[in-house]
């Protein structure tokens, strides 16, 4: 990593949240030739936030038509980052959508993602597709852009790439406020909870689930960003089907829509384990979590469970419950719809520019999100996302005042 930061020093763009968006937004800063400094409150890579881990997926089939054309642009830049990092963190796979089919939302994912249904036992069908038991009256249709990212490993990607341009990282260091310095026009003053200053034109705040307290602090406004507890469940695969529901076997990743979201990676991290969760968690304060795995959390585990039992009887086993239960944190709005805007107000105006909500479906998005979110502090536009089709009025700070709901739809 650069060196550390003389007091005198003013850069031109400052990150404060080291995780997957700020990384990303830092990289993409960086990589235009900005002086940069990306803020970690924690140690690099921790696990305190929502960004570690092995797996996350990649998919473009949403039904809100305005994520599949953020998805594109993504997948076309975690391919440069590769390319340019020199090895890979993300593994293609197909992309299976089910559900009932009447279920709206399950009809709109398929149409915005251009699935085909898959065809009927017996027909021409991907070998993978005798693990699905699919229910009477759903559908399931399979896409072909897919994936896997490795989670951890594609932070440190972009944290490496965002240093090798002459990104400053620095860790343990907790930002308490953001602030203009009087009389001196642009500079944006970032403090630290040790005393520290640090100066810049502009600033881009990614604290995930901390982004409530911290806008809280600095503004006094409620940004209705709330954090939540989930669990990631690894269930064993039974006997004799270990390799089919690899990635090598071509499985797919896949979500089941219904009364319970279910979302799931092929076995990869741990040989002859598969990974099968339910989308969604209680509230909970990042500063006060309780990291057991207790009884109480059985209602992010059975319904799992009863999911596999009705879908997957004959591939996996779930006797006795996971084998692997980790806790890990979402952070969601009322509409799980991101936060992508400048933070605004006489003080700030677009100079400081904010990036939230994106824990529980964002991951896929980071390299779009991060490009989006440097360009506006540097350009006080984003052309990339005008030039994707990416619509930001969806993501905007105002959707909320007056409909605490933002753009929740009906399904």
């Amino acid at each position: 990593m650069a060196a550390a930061p003389a007091p005198s020093d003013r850069f031109d763009v400052i990150v404060v949240g080291a995780g997957i968006m700020g990384s990303c937004a830092a990289h993409a800063a960086a990589s235009r030739g900005a002086r940069v400094l990306l803020l970690e409150r924690f140690d690099l890579l921790h696990h305190r936030g929502s960004s570690h881990g092995e797996s996350r997926t990649i998919r473009d089939a949403y039904p809100q038509p305005h994520y599949p054309p953020m998805v594109r642009l993504a997948r076309r830049l975690w391919a440069d980052a590769q390319r340019d990092a020199g090895y890979d963190v993300l593994t293609p796979a197909p992309h299976l959508d089910l559900g009932p089919r009447d279920d709206p939302a399950l009809l709109a994912t398929i149409a915005n993602g251009g699935a085909a249904e898959l065809p009927a036992a017996g027909g021409a069908r991907p070998a993978w597709a005798d693990a699905f038991r699919v229910p009477e009256g759903w559908t399931a249709a399979c896409g072909d852009l897919g994936g896997v990212i490795k989670a951890t490993k594609a932070v440190a990607m972009f944290q490496a790439l965002a240093a090798k341009m002459g990104a400053v990282v620095r860790d343990k260091v907790e930002v308490v406020d953001v602030a203009r310095k009087q009389g001196e026009g642009t500079t944006i003053v970032v403090r630290t909870s040790s005393g520290e200053e640090f100066h810049g034109a502009k600033c881009i705040v990614t604290v995930g689930a901390w982004t409530s307290k911290l806008v809280k602090s600095v503004t006094g406004a409620d940004l209705p960003v709330q954090p939540l507890h989930t669990l990631i469940c690894y269930w064993k695969i039974k006997p004799g089907h270990e390799h089919e529901l690899t990635t090598e076997a071509g499985f797919p990743t896949f979500a089941s829509y219904g009364d319970t979201w279910i979302y799931s990676t092929p076995s990869m991290e741990y040989p002859g384990l598969i990974k099968i969760s339910m989308h969604g968690g209680p509230p909970c304060d990042p500063d006060s979590r309780d990291w057991a795995i207790g009884p109480g959390e059985g209602g992010l585990v059975d319904p799992v469970a009863r999911w596999i039992e009705k879908v997957m009887p004959g591939h996996v086993d779930t006797a006795g419950g996971p084998v692997l239960r980790l806790p890990c944190m979402y952070s969601m709005t009322p509409d799980e719809d991101f936060v992508i805007d400048f933070l605004g107000g006489e003080e700030f105006g677009r100079d400081v520019v904010i990036g939230a909500g994106f824990c529980g479906h964002g991951f896929k998005m980071a390299p779009a999100v991060g490009r989006i979110l440097a360009e506006m502090a540097l350009d006080g536009e984003a052309r990339t996302a005008t030039e994707a089709g990416v619509e930001l009025q969806h993501f905007r700070i105002g959707r909320f005042e007056g409909n605490p709901m933002g753009n929740a739809m009906s399904f």
